[in-house]
């Protein structure tokens, strides 16, 4: 049995979400939730945590410092979350179908330039905010299994 004392449990009033389209491959679901995630840190450097390090002093790199949230979705539901996030103005990041067939930032910025808003194929969006406005924004979608 632990002699740790228990710690009480850590809420955060922030959430990170990812939302994918549930018709994606594995790989897929893989490879955009953490495209998706990638900026977050840059554009919202409080979600970034200390760095880390090991019992014999080797450094790694800070990482998040509270969950990334998975869900899943149709492609409407998908379509109407990331309305949602733009009318909240909630920092968000997106992942359309068209970059599946690009292979560098480039050429994958290239490709979202080029269609308007509404028109995007969506199979990724991740959003980050106060935990109600992204439960407000995920509506409709389930966690991922």
């Amino acid at each position: 049995m632990s002699t740790e004392p228990l710690r009480p449990e850590v809420r955060f009033d922030t959430k990170i979400a990812v939302l994918l389209r549930e018709d994606l491959e594995t790989w897929q679901r893989l490879n955009v939730t953490a495209f998706l995630v990638s900026g977050l840190g840059v554009t919202v450097p409080e979600v970034v945590g200390e760095p880390y390090e090991d019992a014999d002093a080797v450094a790694y790199l800070p990482m998040f410092r509270q969950p990334v949230l998975v869900f899943e979705g149709t492609k409407e539901v998908l379509k109407a979350a990331h309305g949602r996030a733009l009318s909240r103005a909630l920092p968000r990041a997106v992942f359309t179908a068209d970059l599946f067939t690009t292979g560098n930032d480039r050429d994958n910025r290239a490709a979202v330039r080029a269609v308007p808003t509404a028109e995007l194929d969506l199979v990724g969006l991740a959003v980050y905010g106060p935990r109600n406005g992204v439960d407000k924004v995920l509506k409709g979608a389930r966690m991922h299994p």
